[in-house]
């Protein structure tokens, strides 16, 4: 897959992942969003707190569910941006928030997205 099709791939899985995340109450906060040398590809908000959401997107057929991507490296990356992201200016409102880290796993089939959603996917572990 080209690094084209691969954007493509992201964005239509990503996309999915706002509507589901909408339709379940939460509000698209940033999408895409860079700070740090990093990105976080979606940060929402409900009535619970703010959410980190990493969306893995793959192309039926698929040998492993998307989900499993989301390595302990790139939990700590995942967390070192939300960190960045929570101490930037401007953010004060979201000081007392409970904060999760959740995954979307997607997987496109045709014109049909098929959504997993596993909120509180991780817990950072300071050491």
């Amino acid at each position: 897959m080209d690094t084209k099709d691969r954007k493509t791939t992201g964005g239509r899985g990503e996309d999915a992942a706002c509507e589901y995340l909408n339709s379940i109450g939460q509000t698209i906060l940033e999408r895409n969003w860079r700070g740090s040398h990093t990105e976080i590809d979606i940060i929402s908000y409900d009535d619970k707190g703010v959410h980190f959401v990493e969306v893995k997107t793959r192309k039926a057929p698929i040998m492993a569910e998307p989900e499993l991507n989301v390595d302990h490296a790139k939990q700590r990356t995942l967390t070192k941006a939300a960190q960045y992201y929570l101490h930037s200016k401007d953010r004060a409102y979201l000081a007392d928030c409970e904060v999760f880290f959740d995954v979307v796993g997607v997987v496109l089939d045709e014109d049909t997205a098929h959504i997993s959603y596993f909120p509180q996917a991780f817990i950072p572990i300071y050491a």
